[in-house]
């Protein structure tokens, strides 16, 4: 078994390719691409990434997803997609990396690593939707090689203080460096 797997699709369902321990990595209405991360499952103690199959659309839950991972049969149901016209429209760019929240100002992610949104799990997050960021403002942890490293706000293309419109990174997370986390919009 390769250490990446396509989901199956069947209509607007995405569906778990093999039986396993399944961890959801997207949160309710994020954005989801050909080639995304949606997942993990363990099969056999093993850690398998799952990728979103041939689908643009928004992540539709029927439940609040639990942090916990769940067991999962071949072909069951991980979770819904839509896809109605203005969302396939919009994810059918010329770029994948390009999307609705991509728009106007973006906090991207320095390195690559798992996101984090908060010290711990009994702590509040580090950022929120409305909150006021101003340079040098902890935005998140991204753990790279079971090392966390604080990332803050700020940058050559930063203004000093924005206010975050959207979290474009479900907790948990594996990022590339340069993907969207934050969309923000400037304060003055």
């Amino acid at each position: 078994m390769s250490s990446t797997l396509e989901a199956l699709v069947s209509n607007d369902e995405v569906r778990a390719p093999a039986p396993g321990w399944f961890h959801l990595l997207v949160a309710a209405d994020h954005l989801v691409a050909p080639g995304d991360v949606i997942g993990e499952l363990e099969v056999l103690g093993r850690i398998v990434r799952i990728t979103a199959p041939r689908v643009h659309g928004l992540v539709k839950l029927d439940k609040r997803p639990s942090l916990a991972r769940r067991p999962v049969g071949y072909g069951e149901l991980l979770f819904r997609i839509a896809t109605d016209v203005a969302i396939a429209g919009a994810g059918a760019t010329a770029d994948p990396s390009t999307s609705r929240t991509t728009d106007g100002l973006v906090f991207r992610a320095p390195t690559s690593g798992r996101f984090y949104g908060r010290p711990s799990p009994d702590k509040p997050a580090f950022v929120e939707v409305g909150r006021e960021l101003a340079t040098g403002a902890t935005v998140c942890l991204l753990e790279v090689m079971k090392t966390f490293h604080r990332v803050t706000f700020g940058g050559p293309d930063m203004p000093p203080r924005a206010k975050v419109r959207e979290l474009l990174v479900a907790d948990g997370a594996d990022v590339n460096q340069g993907d969207a986390l934050l969309a923000l919009e400037p304060v003055s």
